[in-house]
């Protein structure tokens, strides 16, 4: 496995700061020549306020509400002395609300009601590492406890049922880190029973009830082979998924009785159907397909399970309803406010609903929806502070890529930055370029908080679905089939190129930003493109796709052959090469422009030697860079304090190369982990941050 040929004495931040005096003086020479060119602060609008970035990125007041199964209480998340916890309320007395846990860390960010309407069960991981365990909280007795094992152990909730409330289903990779075993454990009595021995399969496909009944097993080709057993007890092949469908096709589960399995099939068309199979006569019934956009969502009814209405998303969440006795209901909801509708929970009597309306530049709000009197009430807004504020509307775009995709996308301008053409501004603005992660994933509509905050400092920002995300069809998603560094970097090429002769983007300020493979993107953007962007903002991106294959976590070897038919073969000689072309860590001499750099030290899928080495190679040539590591984060910053802080850094960084506004620095370091190892000195208000804060991070001092 390739290193980054550092030692533990000698960490990146180290090998940077211990540079003789002369090299460090070609740095500095060096850094000065690439630098942003100062730019002029774009004017203030008259119409925008600048929203604090706490705002933003901090806890929200109140967030993921919940019902209890009985629908007597509400859970929502809120902070204790600044760290998310679980709260309940009375769902007829909400400030009556008290919180039921005690995390003084990372916060709970994952949590599920037991059926028994009295326990609450949630996960959580230590300090990024994903390897989460399953906690249980006695909301009468208010005990919390581990029923999972710690030491480098991933859990996963597999199952619950009403018909067993006080188990539930787990999956555990104890017995061997690659494959996850299925236990049927009991939260009342800790008691744990092994139901599943896993003897090489990705994962299972359970029912309500509790019982095994397919098996998933990733294929050579990149597919996958779903399995059931015979009478005899052997797993048998049930159904091939060739890799054109691996992504595009999947389990829904099953109806109560367990003799209808629905699925999510792209097979044989292009965006994913919703079909019901009948198991005792092995005929499918296409239920419902839409020409232009997969299903991405299904309702089902919470006792018997039947599929009620699905949702595809083009540029925006639509619902198609399937079962008449729901249509009133989606009449009555869909004419209650604007935004997406989306339904969180349902009693298990389906008398009440929490559901809520995603609107691009108004803060979230949940509604309790009682059936029988057909009336929504607002429950709790996520982040009431807002609405002091002139948020910016997103606007949908289908921008054509150079061989004629149609690539969504989704641009918001700031505040008041429109002229008498629809959606354009009165001039060029410098522009962010976001680049979702994944990359199997995709930008939605909604209200956006890397839209809102740069919107606000003056850029326009753009998110671009480019070949390889999801929801717009397989042939849309295969396009992207080793073209990593290639035409999915080329669509954000062409988003660019749209962008300036639509009058949005002035060409000499843009800069691209991303996280995960978003991360890998910006910095694909440095290197290959290098006069393109004016400097980019790379969030935990690999930067070496060999070393990122080899070091995938252990788990996540029953997709690896999924990994390298899409992205390039790791184990070949062919594979190698082309994944050693498609890494920008062989390009970092043509670096010219600004970069930043933000990483989880205990990041389990880019590793921190994806950052380290990339860190490494540029100090060698005497590049300039930033490098921000956490040593308390994984992949993406959970800390509230860490990405303020990273937020800080990012805003300051930007108006240094595009000239836009940013909120000072000030007090945005305080609580966090951060280490500035590398270019302390090359973003403004950096340095004097953390001497404020009374000393320098390890490796950080200039």
């Amino acid at each position: 496995m390739m290193r980054c040929g550092m030692n533990r004495s000698t960490q990146a931040g180290e090998f940077m700061v211990a540079m003789t005096t002369a090299k460090y003086s070609a740095a500095l020479l060096f850094a000065l020549a690439i630098a942003c060119t100062p730019q002029a602060r774009a004017p203030e609008l008259d119409t925008a306020k600048l929203i604090p970035r706490q705002l933003l990125f901090g806890n929200a007041d109140r967030s993921e509400a919940r019902l209890s199964p009985d629908g007597c209480r509400l859970s929502f998340l809120a902070p204790v002395d600044g760290v998310l916890n679980l709260w309940v309320a009375p769902i007829d007395n909400l400030p009556a609300a008290v919180p039921v846990t005690d995390d003084r860390d990372r916060g709970i960010e994952i949590y599920v009601w037991a059926y028994t309407s009295r326990h609450v069960l949630y996960l959580q991981d230590e300090d990024g590492d994903e390897n989460w365990q399953v906690h249980v909280v006695d909301l009468e007795d208010g005990r919390s406890r581990s029923l999972t094992p710690s030491e480098g152990v991933s859990a996963r909730i597999q199952a619950r049922d009403p018909e067993f409330p006080e188990e539930i289903l787990v999956a555990l990779n104890d017995r061997d880190p690659e494959l996850h075993d299925l236990y049927r454990v009991n939260f009342v009595s800790g008691e744990r029973v092994l139901v599943e021995k896993n003897e090489g399969f990705a994962f299972f496909t359970t029912d309500q009830h509790f019982r095994v009944r397919l098996a998933r097993r990733s294929t050579p080709d990149g597919g996958a082979a779903f399995y059931r057993r015979n009478h005899a007890g052997d797993w048998e092949l049930f159904q091939s998924i060739p890799m054109e469908d691996f992504l595009t096709t999947w389990n829904v589960g099953f109806d109560d009785g367990g003799r209808t399995l629905y699925q999510i099939d792209s097979r044989g068309r292009n965006t994913s159907a919703l079909v019901a199979l009948d198991l005792d006569r092995n005929e499918s019934t296409q239920l419902f397909a839409d020409p232009r956009s997969d299903v991405v969502e299904t309702l089902q009814h919470p006792r018997t399970h039947r599929v009620q209405a699905v949702a595809t998303n083009f540029d925006r969440k639509s619902w198609v309803v399937l079962d008449p006795a729901i249509e009133a209901d989606f009449s009555y909801l869909t004419s209650v406010a604007d935004g997406d509708l989306q339904i969180w929970d349902r009693t298990l009597d389906d008398r009440h609903w929490l559901v809520g309306y995603d609107v691009s530049d108004q803060p979230y709000t949940y509604f309790y929806y009682d059936r029988e009197a057909r009336r929504a009430t607002p429950l709790l807004v996520t982040q009431p502070e807002l609405s002091e504020y002139r948020l910016a509307p997103m606007r949908s775009e289908v921008i054509r890529s150079r061989d004629g995709l149609d690539l969504v996308s989704y641009l918001t301008l700031p505040a008041g930055a429109l002229n008498d053409r629809v959606g354009r501004p009165a001039s060029p603005l410098p522009m962010v370029l976001w680049v979702h992660g994944g990359p199997w994933e995709r930008d939605e509509r909604g209200l956006h908080p890397i839209h809102q905050l740069f919107a606000n400092r003056g850029y326009a920002v753009l998110g671009v679905n480019f070949r390889g995300s999801t929801g717009f069809g397989k042939d849309f998603l295969n396009a992207s089939t080793h073209e990593w560094a290639g035409k999915m970097q080329t669509d954000l090429l062409d988003a660019v190129d749209w962008a300036v002769t639509e009058g949005i983007a002035d060409p000499a300020r843009v800069a691209i930003v991303g996280g995960s493979y978003g991360g890998y993107a910006t910095l694909v953007g440095l290197t290959s493109t290098p006069d393109r962007f004016a400097c980019g903002v790379d969030i935990v991106g690999p930067s070496n796709l060999i070393t990122l294959l080899e070091s995938l976590p252990e788990y996540w070897q029953p997709y690896i052959e999924m990994w390298a038919s899409r992205v390039g073969d790791h184990r070949t000689e062919d594979g190698r090469r082309l994944l050693a072309e498609r890494s920008p860590i062989h390009r970092v001499d043509r670096i010219r422009r600004p970069l930043l750099i933000g990483q989880g030290a205990n990041d389990p899928r880019a590793t921190r030697q994806e950052s380290d080495q990339i860190v490494e190679a540029m100090g060698a040539l005497g590049i300039p860079v930033t490098y921000v590591l956490y040593p308390d984060e994984g992949h993406g910053f959970a800390r509230p304090e860490n990405w303020l802080s990273f937020i800080a850094i990012t805003e300051a960084f930007l108006a240094d190369c595009l000239g836009g506004h940013a909120e000072l620095i000030g007090d945005a370091f305080e609580g966090s982990s951060l280490q500035v190892l590398a270019g302390l000195e090359q973003v403004t208000g950096v340095a004097e941050a953390l001497l404020s804060r009374g000393a320098y991070g390890q490796g950080d001092r200039p």
